[in-house]
């Protein structure tokens, strides 16, 4: 495909990886391990603009479009996966949904903070009972005068507890099912929010997930997001646009498992060689590469391609295909370390428990494969 970056795209790329390798890089490990929470260097990455790159300059934003973003959440995850996922949910599934969908009067309210590092924020759609099954969703939204009060949980939300406002679906008319879903804007602050215990994850140890708790949960009622009953719709659409930000952060994984994989094969010796020299530790680095290189032009081409009607099929595919290429380059990597990859001194075994996500959050890679598939069948039938 061919996808170059534009100059200031590539000047965009050099200034990120900068910070990245500067300010990011060192202590990564050790907040990984005791599970630290990032704060100080994502109020820095505010002040820098990765924090909300593509909300318009008149909202404090950058302004930029999707492929910018794309390119700088890969060189972030190459550093630190954890911040890379918090910088693309407070990005992709906050910013974007209130930019996209939000009156003029929501905007102004919460996109200025979460533009400008001021405040973290977060989505919540996925319930301790519904994943993949977004409608099977319990928790509602009742109107009460001026106010909608919420009721119900939300599992696994990034930023909970570090966030300042939530972008949530619930139900308002549970009897009409997906056309009786609404979207809403709730801050932390609102009377009934509560976070739940903090979840002990596997990998991206330094990133907040926590369940959300709405216990007769009051909000404004201008706090709708877009159209009363639009709420699936709108979650739909934030995950379609979402999945460019989890396809960019496998990238990054991806580059930062190949490059360990090089230098460990090229300094360890085995058999009197470098592993290096051995055919198949060869094939493997040559895999990892060919791989990466198709995701990294397919993630910028459904960059592209975003604000159009056929963006959602490419962004799944770029998740698919970056996430599932990811897990097996770091596979191989860690393979190549041999049993050191077992250890936690050495840098893989982060990756690897780091990578396993990717195919699972923003949509599972089955959830990917049905969503390509009914794009491609509705063309074919001429919808």
């Amino acid at each position: 495909m061919g996808f170059s970056l534009n100059e200031e795209q590539r000047l965009l790329r050099e200034e990120v990886r900068r910070f990245a390798e500067e300010r990011i890089a060192p202590g990564t490990a050790e907040r990984d391990r005791d599970h630290v929470f990032p704060a100080d260097i994502l109020r820095e990455m505010g002040e820098l603009g990765p924090r909300g790159m593509m909300v318009p300059g008149a909202e404090g934003g950058a302004g930029l479009v999707a492929l910018s973003y794309a390119v700088a959440v890969a060189e972030i995850a190459r550093i630190c996966p954890s911040i890379g996922v918090t910088m693309s949910v407070n990005n992709s599934v906050c910013c974007w949904p209130i930019a996209r969908f939000g009156s003029e009067e929501l905007k102004r309210r919460f996109l200025p903070p979460l533009a400008t590092g001021e405040v973290l924020g977060g989505f919540g759609l996925t319930e301790p009972g519904s994943g993949s099954d977004a409608a099977a969703m319990r928790t509602t939204a009742r109107r009460d005068g001026d106010e909608w009060v919420l009721d119900g949980e939300k599992a696994w939300i990034t930023n909970a507890g570090v966030g300042a406002y939530f972008v949530v679906i619930a139900k308002t008319a549970p009897e009409e099912g997906h056309r009786g879903i609404s979207a809403f804007v709730v801050p932390a602050d609102a009377p009934g929010f509560g976070v739940g215990a903090p979840e002990n994850k596997l990998g991206l140890r330094a990133s907040a997930t926590a369940p959300l708790v709405f216990d007769g949960c009051r909000i404004p009622a201008e706090n709708l997001l877009g159209e009363l009953g639009k709420g699936f719709g709108i979650a739909l659409a934030t995950l379609d646009h979402s999945r460019l930000g989890i396809a960019a952060q496998a990238v990054g994984i991806h580059k930062r498992a190949l490059e360990l994989a090089r230098r460990y094969a090229l300094e360890r010796i085995q058999f009197g060689v470098p592993l290096a020299q051995h055919q198949e530790i060869q094939f493997k680095i040559a895999r990892m590469a060919t791989e990466l290189v198709a995701a990294v032009e397919l993630t910028r081409h459904a960059a592209r391609l975003e604000p159009s009607r056929v963006g959602g099929r490419f962004a799944a595919e770029a998740k698919l295909l970056a996430s599932e290429a990811a897990n097996r380059a770091v596979y191989d990597a860690l393979q190549i370390h041999g049993g050191n990859g077992f250890c936690e001194d050495y840098e893989i075994a982060r990756l690897h428990r780091d990578v396993r996500v990717t195919t699972s959050y923003e949509g599972t890679s089955e959830m990917q494969r049905l969503v390509i598939s009914r794009h491609l069948l509705r063309e074919a039938a001429g919808g």
